[in-house]
Formats: structure tokens, sequence, C-alpha cells
């Protein structure tokens, strides 16, 4: 069993991964500021080997390093190690294909270089209010598709499906909201609170909601709306629901 620090001195703690020392020591010594307690390392396998041994409530992970980058990184922590600690991944690669490959790695959420320190923080936030602040749980459903959010277990014709926090995110926002239209300013607000992404950030995540819930699968249940938003609905079942005229 991994060793449970205490956190009364604190407000959590930090894994930061990167093979730049200038940059590591600015965010380190910048989030010890704001009261966190940071551990370092600077490559992929010290990465995981100290992952494995101690418990975080976030890691800081650099895309791009030698040997193992991040994405492999990322990949391991999941599926190797088995964590579900939020993971913020930074990336100076900007195209969209590259962001949805850091998400469908693992990573929670991301940040392109550069980037101000207080966005990091705001992101850094944003995770572990998601993290720690859930409501009283209870059970959605919309069409074939339940999430419980007491266990963030999401299935959909009884198939068990794989999510990101962010992603159990919004899909708990749509379906709560289902079948009304959900907009893109109040998915971002709810998601990122203050902190708003850059104007891919909701489109990967929810391209990759979309594939998660929708593929595979007969009936679609997101749908986009150009210019209003987000809907998530079973049309076979509220095309004599009066709530569906709304969008």
């Amino acid at each position: 069993m991994k060793p449970t620090r205490p956190r009364s001195r604190h407000a959590g703690y930090i894994l930061l991964v990167d093979d730049n020392d200038e940059l590591s020591v600015a965010l380190g010594q910048y989030l010890e500021a704001q009261g966190y307690s940071v551990d370092f390392a600077a490559d992929g396998p010290r990465a995981l080997s100290i992952a494995e041994e101690n418990t975080y409530d976030a890691i800081v992970l650099d895309g791009v390093m030698p040997g193992m980058d991040g994405l492999e990184v990322a990949r391991r922590l999941r599926t190797d190690l088995k964590l579900k600690t939020p993971l913020l991944m930074l990336t100076g690669r900007t195209a969209l294909d590259d962001k949805v490959a850091a998400l469908d790695a693992g990573a929670d959420d991301y940040l392109c270089k550069p980037f101000e320190l207080r966005e990091l923080l705001g992101r850094l936030h944003a995770l572990l209010r998601r993290e720690h602040g859930r409501v009283v749980p209870d059970v959605l459903r919309v069409g074939d598709l339940t999430l419980d959010t007491g266990t963030l277990e999401a299935t959909r014709e009884g198939q068990a499906l794989t999510l990101t926090p962010i992603g159990l995110r919004l899909l708990e926002v749509l379906m709560r909201e289902s079948p009304r239209v959900v907009t893109r300013a109040r998915l971002e607000r709810v998601v990122w609170g203050d902190t708003l992404p850059d104007t891919d950030t909701l489109r990967s995540h929810l391209y990759l909601l979309r594939r998660v819930v929708d593929r595979g699968f007969k009936t679609p249940l997101l749908h986009t709306l150009p210019g209003f938003g987000y809907r998530l609905e079973d049309r076979r079942e509220s095309a004599t629901d009066p709530r569906s005229a709304v969008a």
C-alpha cells in the first residue's frame, strides 16, 4: 500500500515531470509558493518509479522528453500502474490531433506552451475540484447510457465506458440537462471555471467523449447544434417529448 502523507499543512502533493531543469525549478518554486509540495522527475522511468512509490494529488507531465516521451509515460501510468491521479500534460504541439493524442494517452487536460503560471495553477485547481468536490451521487440515464456519479462508472448497453475525469464531468452535465441544449460557454465554465481553455480544448474533449459514447453503437446520443451548443439525447425517445422543442 502506498504511504498516505499528512495534508494539514499543504494544498496538495504534485509530481512534476520535465527534463528541463530551469523550467522545473521555476514551476516547482511557484507551486510551492501556492502551498503545494512538489516532487521532481527528470525522465519517464524515474517518474513511473516515484509515482508507484508515492501518492499524489496531481501529476504535471511534459509531453516531449528524450527517451520515453510524455505520451508513453501517461499510458504506463494508466495501464501499468492503474493510477487515476489527475494528469495535466504540458505540450508545445498545438495541432488538434496532438491534443487529442495527449487525452487519448491518459491526460485529463493539457496546457499549450508557452503558458502563464496562473493558468497552470487554475488548471490544477479545476482538476482537483473535480476530483474532490463531487455532489451527492446518483445514477443518470439517457437511453441505454447510464452514469453512476458515485462510482464514476459509465455504461452503454451494459458495456463499461472508459472516460477521463473531464469527459466524465462533461457527460454528467449533458446528462443532467438532457434533452436540453448546453452552450459551449456553459460547458467551459462548469469544467474549467474562470480559467477558460483555448478554443480547441473543449472540442478535443467532446471529440473523445463522442467517440467513447457513440462509436460502435447504432444510435448516436451526443449531438452538436452549430451556433447553439450540444445536446445529449436518444431521439427515439424524445420524438414525442415537448422538451426537445427547446433546441
